[in-house]
């Protein structure tokens, strides 16, 4: 060991991470300390790290930080996550990121301070390139002095911060590529209906426990749209088609408008959302190049919507993974005789069982000639009646006999 480079061992003590295992390691040696001091580039102060965080004053917590930090000159990644810590004091978190704002690239928190300390403005103008915030306050956000030059990706979780105020801080992020909204307090002004957000760079949007009027993103290289949990009157994606990724689940939209250009969508997966089937067929119908389909407790608010595997097999011919669950209006119609030639993996569920089932899953099997794996996913009582009991016994059976018949597909079950 008394070989290795300091820069090598510097590598070692950064994977590490938690603050109390790098200062246990960096006293093995006079070389050791060296690295910890000259060389440590990620350091995490987290509170699930260590129970005696836990038993210490807030004061006392802030001093340790404090020492540990000031013992560095290189760090590039800090942590600094206390779910049970109330609040911080304001200066000696200024003094952590003043002294460390020249190296950083990436900082993680989620501590409160008294009083607020604007971290967007004590961390901007410099290479930060991922900032993630919990529990903290965003106000006045100055784009042309508060500059995110290098920022590619932010993270925004239980965030207080006004429409107008997260649309300049996407301003002041030229590069940025990944974005998260988690549930964050979104303030409108009286005037303001709408919330619309501006980012030509940006790849990767997650949105969670959002819930507004109008929100509007316009995002012209955008690959992954994520919403979840999410109560919206209106939201609209605008870009020129680069989308490749839409998950939608648990929300509830009266419009939902990814734009005509979905050419380029390789994986939808929706999972406890009700919409119009036309509309949400419109969408999607043009997506030749879709791999994986997942409609799942899904529910179709109109008369005639049937999702028919004529359709699915016609629209996307390059399908290779196929999820559908049994409450889906009329059970996905199986008219027709046209297959699914690509499809691999198949995944079956139900929420109530039915006697109809196990024929569901049949229709499936003789569409899909090239299929290798079935999972069959099912909702089971913890007191089963005795209906419920006699057929889901009829379901095994019928399955037993069923897969005879399929000895090359692999069946999994998973029930909840």
């Amino acid at each position: 060991m008394e070989h290795l480079p300091v820069e090598v061992i510097g590598n070692i003590l950064s994977r590490l991470k938690a603050a109390r295992d790098v200062v246990i390691a960096s006293a093995t040696c006079k070389k050791w300390r060296e690295a910890w001091r000259n060389h440590l580039h990620t350091l995490s102060f987290n509170s699930n790290d260590w129970s005696v965080y836990h038993d210490l004053t807030t004061s006392r917590l802030e001093i340790l930080i404090t020492q540990t930090i000031f013992q560095t000159t290189s760090l590039q990644c800090l942590s600094i996550l206390m779910d049970e810590v109330d609040e911080f004091s304001a200066a000696p978190v200024i003094a952590w990121l003043m002294y460390t704002r020249d190296t950083l690239r990436q900082l993680h928190y989620n501590v409160r301070t008294t009083p607020i300390v604007n971290i967007i403005e004590k961390c901007s103008r410099q290479k930060l390139e991922v900032l993630a915030l919990a529990y903290n306050s965003v106000t006045g956000v100055e784009p042309s002095y508060e500059k995110f030059p290098c920022l590619k990706s932010l993270s925004l979780s239980y965030v207080s911060i006004s429409a107008w105020d997260l649309s300049l801080l996407l301003t002041a992020c030229p590069k940025l590529q990944n974005l998260a909204l988690i549930n964050p307090d979104i303030a409108m002004s009286d005037a303001q209906t709408t919330m619309e957000l501006n980012s030509p760079s940006l790849k990767d949007i997650y949105v969670e426990a959002v819930s507004l009027d109008k929100f509007i993103l316009e995002a012209d290289s955008i690959e992954n749209l994520h919403l979840k949990d999410c109560t919206l009157e209106l939201f609209e994606l605008i870009g020129k088609g680069s989308l490749r990724v839409l998950q939608i689940d648990d929300v509830s939209v009266l419009h939902l408008d990814i734009g005509d250009n979905t050419e380029n969508l390789q994986i939808v997966d929706v999972s406890s959302f009700t919409i119009m089937w036309p509309k949400f067929y419109n969408m999607i119908s043009k997506s030749s190049n879709l791999k994986r389909l997942r409609l799942w407790g899904v529910v179709f608010d109109d008369e005639d919507g049937v999702v028919d595997l004529e359709t699915v097999s016609s629209c996307f011919p390059q399908l290779s993974h196929l999820s559908l669950s049994y409450d889906l209006k009329d059970v996905c119609g199986l008219q027709g005789s046209s297959h699914l030639e690509n499809v691999v993996v198949l995944e079956l569920g139900w929420t109530i069982i039915s006697e109809l089932f196990s024929d569901w899953v049949a229709g499936f099997l003789e569409r899909c000639p090239n299929l290798k794996k079935l999972v069959i996913y099912g909702v089971v009582s913890e007191a089963k009646s005795h209906e419920e009991c006699r057929v889901l016994a009829s379901f095994t059976s019928s399955i037993v006999r069923l897969m005879r018949k399929y000895l090359h597909v692999e069946v999994q079950f998973d029930y909840e």
